[in-house]
């Protein structure tokens, strides 16, 4: 038994070598071509797993993988919500708001009248399809907006966005889940009151572990964590996570909340000094450099081409749809009435572009084919193939794309 155990950690050892080994040189490769690594990490993923050279082989179901892609997530999307600030979310609320929820569903529609015609699917796999790949990916989208220096009201919407609109995509993809294998009836209702309670009470959790965390990290007597903010900072991030999971609430939208609250301490009225802020985003921005190299070159080794060869052609056209229709479609709705943003046609048309979809949608489609439903494969193919088109397609071209449309600050960095 002992034996196997050490296997076991000795296996997991080699695979994360292997990726911290590639991941090094793709960074470097990633800087001298000029392109977001997020996109080279998935590429070298593919030639590193099974399809190719087989150098890491892990399932998706093993827990060193599925610990990887939480963990990653959770700090991801904590340095997301640490970085933003208030007084800008408060120009573009309403934006955020309709795109998140609005926006979601638009793209959901879009994307299932589509796989309905091209991949001959029964509505309701093709809306459960719709939904798995419907919302934005924050593990994607804020480590290339780190090496892309946009004008912040673009960026912090985009980013909010993509961690907000998670819950919504969750609550569709389960209850029409739930439908399917007979657990639950569809319902508008239990719908809206499910969206409300995960949403309401992520955003509960982490506010209050945030609120925590800054108390015992400032200047007040109770500060008694202020040496140990890093620290403070990662108990934050996973215990919102955890206690959001614990009230059958969003643990994503509560580990972005929480970082959004220790990042606008000032809104609580309490001092949190520069010596004990700084540590905190040094050691997110390098944690965070950790894990997407895992995640991404992790993803890449889950693509297989067998399944992906059976539906491709399909599976291309509808991802097509995705990114040319759906999209452009949703972003024109949802900025359309907020008035107060008074976005420019630049802004909006870059929004047309940045949709990537990463982990959230890949842990989505993994939890449906473990459900073993009808017409799991052909979801899992259309999933991958929005992975992998927007990742390496749009995510590569960010960059590019601020340019023209001239919302960069500054001459682009890495990509």
């Amino acid at each position: 038994m002992e034996a196997n155990v050490m296997h076991i950690v000795q296996r997991e050892l080699y695979m994360i070598t292997m990726v911290f080994l590639f991941g090094l040189m793709t960074i470097k490769l990633a800087e001298r071509i000029k392109i977001p690594d997020v996109a080279l990490f998935m590429i070298v993923g593919i030639l590193l797993g099974p399809s190719a050279f087989k150098l890491i082989t892990v399932p998706n179901d093993s827990v060193a993988y599925q610990f990887i892609i939480v963990l990653g997530s959770i700090l991801i999307l904590f340095e997301g919500g640490l970085a933003i600030h208030f007084s800008v979310l408060k120009k573009v609320w309403i934006t955020i708001s309709l795109l998140s929820i609005l926006g979601v569903v638009i793209t959901a529609f879009v994307v299932a009248v589509t796989a309905f015609y091209l991949l001959d699917m029964p509505i309701l796999y093709a809306l459960l399809l719709a939904s798995v790949i419907a919302s934005t990916d924050p593990a994607t989208l804020m480590p290339v907006f780190k090496q892309i220096t946009i004008q912040e009201k673009v960026r912090r919407t985009v980013e909010s966005e993509s961690a907000f609109n998670d819950a919504t995509g969750s609550i569709l993809t389960f209850t029409i889940l739930g439908v399917l294998i007979g657990h639950t009836k569809l319902s508008v209702t239990s719908s809206l009151w499910s969206f409300f309670r995960e949403a309401g009470g992520g955003i509960l959790a982490g506010t209050i572990i945030g609120f925590i965390g800054i108390l015992l990290t400032s200047e007040h007597r109770w500060g008694i964590f202020r040496k140990y903010s890093t620290v403070v900072s990662l108990v934050v991030a996973i215990s919102s996570y955890l206690a959001a999971g614990y009230m059958n609430a969003s643990g994503f939208m509560a580990t972005f909340t929480a970082g959004l609250i220790t990042g606008n301490h000032q809104l609580f009225r309490f001092h949190v000094s520069e010596e004990t802020k700084s540590p905190v985003f040094e050691f997110s921005g390098t944690l965070t450099l950790i894990m997407r190299t895992l995640i991404f070159m992790l993803l890449g080794t889950q693509v297989d081409f067998t399944i992906l060869g059976q539906y491709w052609l399909q599976g291309i056209l509808v991802v097509l749809v995705f990114m040319f229709i759906a999209r452009p479609l949703a972003v024109l709705l949802c900025t359309f009435p907020d008035r107060r943003a008074k976005w420019k046609w630049n802004e909006i048309l870059f929004m047309f572009w940045v949709r990537e979809t990463g982990v959230i949608p890949a842990a989505l489609s993994g939890m449906i084919v473990a459900s073993k439903v009808d017409y799991a494969n052909q979801i899992a193919s259309v999933t991958f193939i929005a992975i992998l088109m927007t990742i390496l397609i749009q995510a590569s071209t960010t960059g590019y794309v601020a340019k023209k449309l001239r919302i960069t600050l500054e001459p682009v960095k890495g990509s």
